[in-house]
């Protein structure tokens, strides 16, 4: 295999200390001056506190149009409510994709007053074809999630995408997204191909390891995201200590991008019928 075939590091970066909803303390991965999205991505926020007072305030009421929020708990548990009578728990390794569409109002409110609380949400975006569709939901619980060895020392829940014959449960033909938890014990090697032509994102919350062949190997630390450029095929070495990322690609959009706040259209007067709406009780 030649080496122009394997994907490797176009940049890292740590994610910016932040707060969002009312007050709960995360880190914002993308989304950020150094890294405002990565088509169709829109934003991603890593949320990991055992200090109740981080995460008790929750995520009151609050509007979305125009894209889709994916949150992944990995601890914790995590109630949601809509204004569409939508309502269910997020459980440790559960996941849940909503598409608002058109838009909804929604809450995220924990379910514990002790405890860790752990995971992540992404953003991603919809074309312009599908920002007014209706809301809908995809939720599953962890025992929904595809977990598989494909290797010694390689533990994969997929949570979108494939891999090998075992195909995660999400579905989303526009952006065809792969969204992988990974697991490598100490000083493991393991392979795997993204579709043509996606965008794609490594980001490493347990341990540490490189991304990438032989002189294009690249380190990874905890916390920290390789943007991903060139192959399509991504190696993943763990360090000493192991290594879990998230391994996330997309079909880009390459549509103009106009977002405020929880609003994402496509134009500025989109985004302020969206206010308009919002406010008159349309969504």
């Amino acid at each position: 295999m030649n080496s122009t075939d394997f994907a490797h590091i176009g940049r890292t970066l740590r994610g910016m200390p932040a707060s969002d909803g009312a007050g709960v303390r995360l880190t914002r991965v993308i989304g950020t001056p150094q890294l405002e999205m990565l088509d169709p991505f829109l934003m991603l926020d890593e949320f990991g506190t055992d200090q109740p007072e981080d995460y008790l305030a929750g995520f009151p009421e609050h509007p979305h149009r125009g894209f889709e929020t994916v949150t992944y708990m990995l601890d914790g548990r995590m109630r949601h409510k809509d204004n569409h009578g939508n309502e269910g728990v997020l459980v440790p390794g559960s996941v849940q994709w909503m598409t608002a569409g058109r838009g909804l109002v929604h809450s995220e409110m924990p379910e514990q007053q002790e405890g860790r609380m752990r995971g992540f949400q992404l953003w991603v975006n919809l074309p312009a074809a599908e920002k007014m569709s209706q809301p809908q939901y995809q939720e599953f619980a962890p025992d929904r999630i595809p977990q598989l060895q494909p290797a010694d020392g390689v533990r994969v829940k997929v949570i979108a995408g494939r891999v090998g014959d075992v195909a995660g449960p999400i579905r989303q033909p526009t952006t065809d997204p792969v969204y992988l938890d990974i697991e490598l014990a100490p000083n493991t090697t393991w392979d795997h191909d993204l579709p043509e032509g996606h965008n794609a994102f490594a980001y490493a919350f347990e341990g540490g390891g490189s991304i990438g062949e032989g002189a294009q190997a690249r380190a990874i630390a905890s916390q920290e995201i390789a943007v991903l450029v060139g192959g399509r095929t991504v190696r993943l070495t763990a360090g000493e200590g192991g290594l879990r990322v998230i391994l996330v690609a997309g079909r880009p959009l390459r549509e103009p991008v106009a977002r405020y706040g929880p609003f994402v259209m496509n134009t500025k007067e989109q985004i302020m019928q969206a206010f308009v709406d919002f406010q008159e009780g349309r969504f």
